[in-house]
């Protein structure tokens, strides 16, 4: 059986031929490995291999597994990528280097009150396109198309910009899961036309980073211009 560091190896493979396929530079691409649920020994195992960014989905679990890891790797750059609740937005404000689901202009609302002074939290707009139910994420099923959606967005947009200590970096979204990953290219296509159109609508933000992309679909998504791709069970294997 492979170890963790040799399929980190592999992972890295995979994206670096996926993005030399798409035309791109490798190095445009950002792993995030995933580590919900797995105990931070495993962490520190896959930092020591070279992981340099982590990501958690709840704060809590996140908070333990910081506290044991931060004097021994102390230069991992911490991700939220699971569904952030307003009442824990004082800790993943502390805890994490960028917030990849802010879902409502009150939850970014709720981050900015508790950001440091004279400093910034880097966060990403958490985008519904695919239309799901069981997806988190400002609504905009079906992208730029959706006019009335679109319509609907832009304040909530245009207020979380305005809000100074925080600033966005761009968008992520969550595919819905298909058995041929070719079938989640419509919903990375979509993020990606979101994205140039906020970009348009909005030039004094960034806009650089487009969260998408998981295990079974990461290749798909570099080729539709993901810079940053969340992989969990590729590395560490199934869940049990």
């Amino acid at each position: 059986m492979s170890s963790i560091a040799e399929r980190l190896d592999a992972v890295r493979a995979r994206i670096a031929q996926a993005a030399r396929q798409a035309g791109r530079d490798p190095a445009e691409v950002t792993l995030v490995t995933v580590t919900k649920t797995h105990a931070a020994a495993l962490v520190a195992e896959v930092v020591s291999a070279g992981a340099a960014d982590v990501g958690e989905n709840r704060v809590q679990e996140a908070q333990a597994k910081i506290n044991a890891l931060v004097e021994l790797h102390p230069c991992v750059r911490w991700h939220l990528i699971g569904h952030l609740q307003r009442n824990k937005a004082r800790a993943a404000a502390e805890l994490f280097d960028l917030v990849h689901s802010v879902d409502s202009l009150r939850l970014a609302e709720a981050l900015a009150r508790h950001v440091a002074p004279d400093q910034r939290l880097p966060i990403l707009l958490q985008v519904n396109v695919s239309g799901e139910a069981s997806k988190e994420g400002f609504d905009l099923q079906g992208g730029v198309a959706n006019r009335a959606a679109l319509a609907a967005l832009l304040p909530a947009v245009e207020g979380v910009l305005a809000c100074p200590s925080l600033e966005v970096r761009g968008l992520m979204t969550v595919a819905p899961m298909v058995p041929n990953p070719e079938a989640a290219r419509p919903t990375f296509r979509a993020l990606r036309e979101l994205r140039d159109e906020l970009a348009r609508r909005f030039p004094t933000a960034t806009w650089a980073e487009l969260s998408m992309g998981m295990s079974d679909d990461f290749a798909v998504a570099i080729s539709e211009g993901a810079t940053i791709v969340r992989v969990g069970r590729a590395i560490f294997g199934e869940r049990e």
